[in-house]
């Protein structure tokens, strides 16, 4: 029979039943996860956490330059957190003060400060570079122990080279593979003429077995293929490149002699001077030890 006792004896059950269920102990529940702020930096690596305090170089976008002669060339230099600082340019090999903040401080028209205010760029431009400019140049900040930073610039000339020269060696009957780079040049050639003793080569000519295979960047090749060489293809070969200088080879067609004999012709006759005197020094021991 269910009685009044019963039915108290399972409300009590219910509730235990409701908190295992839903348990109200706030000490078992855990906090959300907070996410730690980013911190962004200018020009920083990722794990530096705290700015300088003062003025400092972003060296990424100060480095070494290399510029093209009789072209401008710019040496830049960003410094961050500049204030009301002023910055410097020198020339190092002679201490030369070029410019200072937007003025320049050198007879020389071709330097020119070139700054955008608000900007961190502090540059140094030169019109019209000559190799003679090359060198170490300082950028210069005027705090109270001034902060220097030293940029490299160099000015390069186009410059052509035959491979293998100034002395190539065939033997009659072998193809003379010459080969022709041009670095530096302001832009690649419109036009690289192979010449054979002052005459310019034609590939349609009746000597036949001519070919060129020219490929055109910032370094340009051009290979010049002359197969079955006879005597007739010795002599001096150039390659004339638009803007840039000319490349001369001297060709030498053998009959069949080793390269090392035309260039080393007097090695027979100082062996025998070699020999001679070695018999004469054991004559004369033999003498004096009778």
């Amino acid at each position: 029979m269910w009685t009044a006792g019963c039915t108290q004896r399972m409300h009590i059950v219910l509730a235990v039943l409701l908190c295992c269920l839903h348990p109200t102990d706030t000490t078992l529940t855990h906090p959300p996860t907070t996410i730690p702020p980013t911190h962004t930096h200018r020009s920083l690596p990722p794990f530096v956490d705290v700015l300088p305090p003062g003025p400092f170089f972003d060296l990424d976008r100060s480095g070494n330059i290399t510029a093209l002669v009789n072209t401008p060339a710019k040496l830049n230099c960003r410094v961050n957190r500049i204030g009301n600082r002023t910055v410097s340019w020198l020339r190092d090999r002679d201490t030369h003060l070029l410019t200072v903040g937007p003025y320049t401080y050198t007879s020389d028209q071709r330097f020119r400060s070139q700054h955008t205010p608000g900007s961190e760029d502090w540059a140094l431009t030169i019109t019209n570079a000559q190799v003679r400019d090359s060198g170490k140049y300082e950028c210069q900040v005027s705090t109270t122990a001034l902060l220097r930073h030293y940029i490299w610039l160099t000015v390069v000339e186009p410059n052509t080279v035959i491979l293998g020269g100034p002395d190539v060696y065939i033997n009659r009957g072998s193809s003379i593979n010459l080969t022709c780079v041009v670095d530096f040049a302001p832009s690649p050639p419109n036009h690289l003429v192979w010449s054979h003793n002052s005459k310019v080569i034609r590939y349609d000519s009746d000597r036949g077995g001519v070919s060129v295979v020219t490929e055109k960047g910032r370094r340009t090749t051009t290979s010049l293929l002359v197969r079955d060489a006879s005597h007739s293809d010795s002599g001096t070969y150039a390659c004339t490149p638009t803007d840039a200088p000319t490349a001369t080879v001297n060709v030498h067609i053998l009959n069949g002699e080793h390269q090392e004999a035309m260039q080393h012709n007097n090695y027979p006759t100082s062996t025998l001077l070699s020999t001679t005197l070695l018999l004469s020094a054991l004559g004369i021991l033999l003498v004096v030890l009778k």
